[in-house]
């Protein structure tokens, strides 16, 4: 017989930690649960010398560790482990410790080991996410709380899992339908800069011997490639400069908020940011509230999460006036930062009492509303560089050869 520690709730949620003897941890949770308790963890008690979850593991079992940070990958993938073992009976802290041994982050390997410790030391799951907060976000630890309070955290950090893979696939759909244009953009940027720096000059050089007056066109395109083989590497420096010095400002909270204001405002490109916002905004609330966490306090978890000052601020506000006792349609729709249509199928949710699943709609509709518009962005973006390419280069040929066909008019 072995004593092991545990953390269990009752039917009130309240928290009971105790020691006891059993054959193993698996009949300790049988145990547990028979009384009917819900079992946060179990382990092996420190004063124990079997092997338990204090005994250091051979080095042969770890992972290699390939890097140091911690991706939003292996978020994902840490995620669905956890559900999965969870779902299959395994207690949270053996769970964590199979995981361990597969993370290839040296960071996020250190942090689940820490999770651990915290929990032999009588922590729940969620409190101790909260000791790392570099790691897990506000919402990890409230989807956590609400999972262990609840006894659903297996069902919860499913549904956590499939809203982190939803928002990682998204980023990488948005990041490659840029991709391409980026490469054209600086592919013909560079051609350009080749052209102006190598061969106009070479052209100056022979036109020195024409003894003729040179075309405006061809003046000034020999006067670019002058300035820039003199002086380009101040002009590329005054360029970094200017870039990192506006970076530090826009990091600044009066910088950030003045590029948001100015990001919204923008023709067109503002309600692509103001989608995407939405987006956000609707894919956290419809995960929250479908977890069984309070509308306000997944008002207040959206508000640190969302990913804009300007939308935080709106929030903040929105949920301030729902505190009061208003509808959360009725605040949004005063904000005029949303669409009437997400007003009115917010309103509709408050009505027949489901908001998650016209807040997952609403998350739908601006997914594949950004989607169409950067595929139209990109269908119209590439023939555009390609004309525009074209023209310039189209512009410097014609500067260049002004001067012969002067020359051979004159010969005539």
């Amino acid at each position: 017989m072995s004593k092991f520690f545990y953390t269990v709730r009752d039917n009130t949620g309240r928290k009971i930690a105790g020691t006891e003897e059993a054959p193993n941890s698996d009949e300790l949770v049988t145990r547990l649960q028979a009384r009917d308790l819900i079992v946060v963890n179990v382990g092996l008690d420190s004063n124990e010398s079997s092997t338990g979850f204090g005994k250091k593991k051979p080095a042969g079992m770890q992972a290699q560790h390939k890097h140091t940070r911690v991706t939003s990958g292996d978020l994902v993938v840490f995620c669905r482990q956890l559900s999965t073992l969870l779902s299959a009976g395994v207690t949270i802290l053996k769970s964590l410790d199979i995981i361990s041994k597969q993370v290839s982050s040296r960071k996020f390997y250190a942090t689940i080991k820490d999770l651990q410790k915290n929990m032999e030391g009588g922590l729940t799951f969620n409190e101790s996410m909260g000791k790392h907060p570099a790691v897990f976000s506000e919402l990890w630890v409230n989807l956590a709380e609400s999972g262990e309070a609840s006894g659903n955290l297996a069902v919860i950090l499913n549904r956590l899992a499939t809203y982190l893979e939803r928002k990682e696939a998204f980023k990488k759909k948005i990041i490659s339908a840029l991709i391409y244009p980026i490469i054209l953009m600086l592919a013909g940027f560079g051609a350009l800069l080749f052209l102006t720096i190598q061969i106009i000059p070479t052209f100056a050089e022979l036109f020195k011997g024409f003894n003729i007056t040179l075309p405006a066109l061809t003046q000034l395109l020999i006067t670019v490639s002058v300035i820039l083989r003199k002086y380009g590497f101040l002009i590329l420096a005054g360029i970094i400069i200017s870039g990192f010095l506006l970076k530090k400002y826009i990091n600044t909270k009066d910088g950030r908020r003045a590029f948001e204001v100015l990001q919204y405002k923008l023709p067109v490109a503002g309600d692509f940011f103001r989608a995407m916002a939405v987006e956000r905004f609707s894919s956290s609330m419809s995960t929250l509230i479908e977890s069984g966490v309070p509308l306000l306090y997944s008002l207040e978890i959206t508000e640190h999460t969302v990913g804009s000052m300007i939308v935080g601020e709106i929030i903040r506000q929105v949920k301030t006036e729902v505190r009061d006792g208003k509808t959360l349609s009725q605040p949004l729709e005063e904000t005029g930062f949303f669409e009437p249509m997400v007003v009115q199928m917010i309103a509709v949710g408050e009505e027949i009492g489901d908001l998650p699943q016209m807040f997952k709609r609403i998350n739908t509709f601006y997914e594949e509303y950004i989607t169409t518009t950067l595929e139209r962005f990109v269908s119209v973006f590439e023939p555009a560089v390609l004309v525009f390419m074209g023209a310039m280069i189209g512009v410097m040929v014609v500067g260049m050869f002004l001067p012969i066909f002067q020359l051979s008019q004159i010969g005539q």
